[in-house]
């Protein structure tokens, strides 16, 4: 399996409910670093797993969705605790519906898994991964 990985970042606030979260529960900011590990069986016929450039372009602009905000006044969040799972749950959605849209070009169609990692600090991180859908061929006239 290949595999091709590129990295960004974004900032945001937000608070818990519950008491397991402890001094969390309050308003607190963090900062992620964020990996999308993009794989697939074979090369396409470039040579690629998928265009970095692309891959590095759709991960900021799903990333750029979340940057300085404060996640407990989005409404798609409300009721959730956004932890670090939850977030690179919503990341993989997120990159996977690009993905499938055609935003990675047509050679992405060969992409079967990804993986999006959250990186909270050097010492603690939380990852979601699965199969992406298979797209179906395009049509041809």
């Amino acid at each position: 399996m290949y595999s091709l990985t590129v990295r960004d970042h974004f900032m945001i606030a937000h608070s818990f409910r519950g008491a397991v979260f402890g001094p969390a529960q309050r308003l607190h900011g963090a900062t992620y670093v964020v990996d999308l590990e993009l794989r697939r069986p074979a090369l396409d016929a470039d040579g690629l797993v998928v265009d970095i450039g692309r891959a590095t372009e759709v991960l900021r602009e799903v990333l750029s969705t979340l940057h300085f905000r404060n996640l407990d006044e989005e409404p798609a969040f409300r009721g959730h605790n956004t932890t670090t799972e939850f977030l690179a749950r919503v990341i993989f959605d997120r990159v996977a519906e690009r993905i499938a849209r055609g935003d990675l070009g047509p050679n992405a169609l060969g992409l079967t898994h990804a993986k999006v990692t959250l990186h909270e600090s050097h010492l603690a991180w939380a990852a979601f991964e699965a199969a992406l859908p298979i797209a179906p061929p395009p049509m041809h006239a």
